[in-house]
């Protein structure tokens, strides 16, 4: 099976307290991220300081020796606060992902009125773990007509 990547980090910071003060200051911010079987996938938040603006996150599987970079998309049904978009994003990891503990990290880059933000972690970029999925333990093998009774006559 594929390996299960295990964020390095609260997978949900737009659930914390003052995160949308976060986004105020800093203008992006990651929202939440979740490994699917197809990738990772996750939500940014930006300040909405003009209308055309561009997200992308930047990642790497190999510690920065080589990297790739994702667009993210606009979500319309964003929050209702008039101040903040939502950009969703998904990481398709592939085959380079299934190295025995492969080590992804990224972050996001934000684009608007001829600026350019980042959201690193505060310097320590986003890091998910790999970690190989665990087969199911197997159990006593149980003959199904082991409750059958044999006659000999």
């Amino acid at each position: 099976p594929p390996p299960l990547l295990e964020p390095l980090f609260p997978p949900q910071p737009g659930a914390s307290p003052g995160f949308a003060e976060r986004v105020r200051q800093h203008k992006v911010r990651l929202e939440w991220v979740r490994a699917e079987p197809a990738g990772l996938r996750g939500a940014v938040r930006v300040l909405n300081l003009a209308y055309e603006k561009a997200v992308s996150v930047r990642y790497t599987l190999n510690r920065w020796a080589s990297c790739a970079e994702v667009p993210a998309a606009y979500q319309p049904a964003g929050p209702a606060d008039g101040l903040t978009d939502r950009f969703a994003f998904l990481l398709p990891l592939g085959p380079a992902a299934a190295a025995a503990e492969p080590t992804l990290e990224f972050a996001v880059r934000y684009r608007v009125a001829g600026a350019e933000y980042w959201d690193n972690n505060e310097g320590a970029n986003y890091r998910l773990r790999g970690r190989q999925r665990c087969p199911p333990a197997p159990g006593p093998l149980q003959d199904p007509d082991s409750t059958a009774w044999i006659h000999f006559i």
